[in-house]
């Protein structure tokens, strides 16, 4: 499954359902989602409520397909949703204005308290990118991380 059912989410603390259908294929700067079928790694990313993600920094082969696998074990709503700096704090002033909008996106896992999350991407860009949580407060209080995509 390339997202768990907590993906399409409204933010809260209440259950989300994937929605039915096909997974978005689009091409992003950092990648484009990924087949299951084809995962070369697994990465566990644990999401607490001091507002860090752990690990925080991640080092990726051009070409692999990495499954995330996101870990809330605080007691308030986290998400890791993948990006570019500039598309972070685009989304993240979004958040700010409308803090209940859903959410649908290949690259993003909203995981609540206790939850598990998944999301298989593909990282076929080289290149420095960004994850964070964009819930408001979160992302402010420093709930990001990087990740370096290197040559095969």
């Amino acid at each position: 499954m390339v997202a768990t059912a907590s993906l399409a989410a409204a933010h809260g603390n209440e259950a989300h359902v994937k929605p039915a259908g096909p997974i978005k294929l689009e091409q992003k700067a950092w990648g484009i989602a990924g087949d299951p079928k084809k995962v070369t790694r697994t990465i566990e990313v644990d999401m607490t409520d001091a507002m860090r993600f752990t690990p925080d920094r991640i080092e990726i082969r051009q070409g692999e397909t990495v499954r995330f696998v996101h870990m809330n074990s605080g007691k308030v709503m986290h998400e890791f949703v993948l990006g570019t700096k500039p598309e972070l704090d685009e989304h993240a002033a979004l958040m700010k204005k409308f803090p209940g909008m859903e959410h649908d996106e290949p690259y993003m896992a909203h995981v609540a308290p206790g939850k598990r999350g998944e999301i298989v991407w593909t990282f076929n860009k080289v290149g420095e990118f960004d994850f964070a949580c964009l819930l408001p407060g979160h992302y402010e209080a420093g709930m990001v991380g990087k990740i370096k995509v290197v040559s095969k």
